[in-house]
């Protein structure tokens, strides 16, 4: 079951947030329709294949996808890669960098399946034609991948952010952040851990604060609703010591016998 994030004649924004089964960490799948247009963001694997594409396929005719869109290139974001090329016509959107990898996901008696349909994403982003309007991938380097975008739609004003502000919490992941202090608890340590840097979270922070968002959403956990709940968010995350920032010798030692 989805939630829909908005709503407007007919552009719609969905939420799958429950897809993932058994020891699977939570993620969420996002998709677009306007009109005879449609966007997946951030598929997942096999544990969402299935589940997702019976979803979708209520929604739309599943071969007029328009675009199979990955922030980055984790096993939980496009490993599913297989499955989209063979039964959809989407064209593929990727950053540069991860593009040559995606052989590896594909079976070689399908690598015919691929050619002409990878849209390689350039460093500095890109804008993709979508219906009336379009989808912007914004860089995010570093955040948590060496090649990662974030994707921002200028209709329903929501930013699908991939990691960044990316939580565990409770099953009732696609209710909005109530309580932010209490929120952090369940952001803190991955952000640590998996953000490179305080400067590149303050160079992300401040490219998001040119844009009008209305909504940030993760791919895991819950989303940030709302100007004031949203520059709190950004208020922490670029104020954060994380990666890089937190290394000493004693991270790079020879392991104790």
């Amino acid at each position: 079951m989805s939630v829909v994030l908005y709503e407007q004649g007919e552009h719609v924004v969905r939420l799958f947030t429950d897809l993932v089964r058994g020891e699977g960490i939570q993620s969420n799948q996002f998709f677009i329709s306007s009109g005879h247009h449609s966007a997946l963001f951030d598929p997942g694997g096999n544990l969402t294949y299935q589940p997702l594409y019976t979803e979708i396929s209520q929604l739309i005719s599943i071969k007029e996808l328009d675009y199979v869109i990955a922030s980055h290139q984790d096993p939980d974001i496009i490993s599913s890669l297989d499955k989209w090329l063979m039964y959809t016509c989407a064209r593929i959107v990727i950053s540069k960098l991860w593009d040559r990898f995606l052989p590896h996901l594909v079976p070689g008696y399908m690598m015919d399946k691929s050619e002409g349909r990878i849209l390689s994403i350039p460093d500095q982003g890109i804008r993709l034609p979508f219906g009336d309007s379009e989808l912007i991938a914004l860089p995010a380097h570093f955040l948590h991948s060496v090649g990662n975008f974030h994707f921002y739609d200028p209709v329903s004003k929501i930013l699908f952010s991939g990691d960044v502000g990316a939580s565990l919490t409770d099953a009732e992941h696609g209710r909005p952040v109530q309580d932010f202090d209490r929120h952090i608890q369940k952001m803190h340590g991955f952000h640590e851990r998996y953000m490179v840097s305080n400067r590149a979270c303050r160079l992300w922070a401040s490219l998001i604060r040119g844009l009008d968002v209305e909504m940030i959403v993760p791919q895991h956990g819950r989303p940030f609703v709302g100007k004031p709940m949203i520059n709190r968010f950004l208020d922490w995350i670029e104020s954060m010591q994380c990666g890089v920032d937190l290394m000493t010798q004693q991270h790079y030692a020879v392991p104790a016998s």
